[in-house]
């Protein structure tokens, strides 16, 4: 061995993702760079570059985690659509960094193999829950329903991230969602 110590960092894919979380949390993810990545995590400027490529390359893969997390989310509701849309915006407010991502694809690879099943996993989760909602004496339009399903929540979600919702909603994410997502279940 030379003078330079053997380096080995374990996880860093993971620690890579982690510090991006924290990264966007600070400072958005259009000022987010790989160098003060690799500075958090404390490896060299060129260890993000190997394990992602650039940052779209980073963003996808954090995109894609994100995702198979609302897909978790979603599935541990169950088929209960209100509980689905309580806990996407809770998703949201919790995992404010993947959400700020995972909706923006000028920031990502929107063709990535891994990021398009995460999506179609989260779809189908959203969808388990809109599959219980009473088709009202016509012929069930999932698709329609689920998208109706996805924007009241999606838009509840930035909405309450923006601070753009009247006070009179409280200060507690999940009640507020709860007593505006009702609506659409009742």
């Amino acid at each position: 061995m030379t003078g330079t110590r053997a380096y080995h960092h374990g996880d860093l894919r993971n620690a890579l993702l982690a510090a991006a979380v924290e990264a966007i949390g600070e400072v958005g993810p259009a000022a987010l760079s790989l160098r003060d990545l690799a500075r958090r995590a404390g490896v060299s400027h060129a260890a993000p570059a190997h394990h992602f490529g650039d940052k779209a390359g980073l963003l996808t893969a954090l995109a894609a985690q994100g995702f198979d997390l609302l897909a978790q989310a979603l599935t541990a509701a169950g088929d209960d659509l209100l509980a689905a849309g309580v806990a996407y915006v809770d998703f949201a407010v919790q995992r404010r960094a993947h959400f700020e991502v995972m909706f923006r694809p000028e920031l990502y690879r929107a063709d990535n193999a891994e990021l398009v099943a995460a999506q179609g996993r989260a779809r189908a989760a959203l969808r388990a829950g809109v599959a219980a909602l009473p088709t009202r004496g016509a012929p069930a339009d999932a698709d329609r329903d689920a998208l109706a399903a996805w924007s009241i929540a999606h838009g509840f979600a930035t909405l309450w991230l923006a601070g753009a919702l009247p006070d009179r909603v409280g200060d507690e994410p999940r009640e507020a969602a709860r007593a505006v997502l009702r609506r659409l279940v009742t």
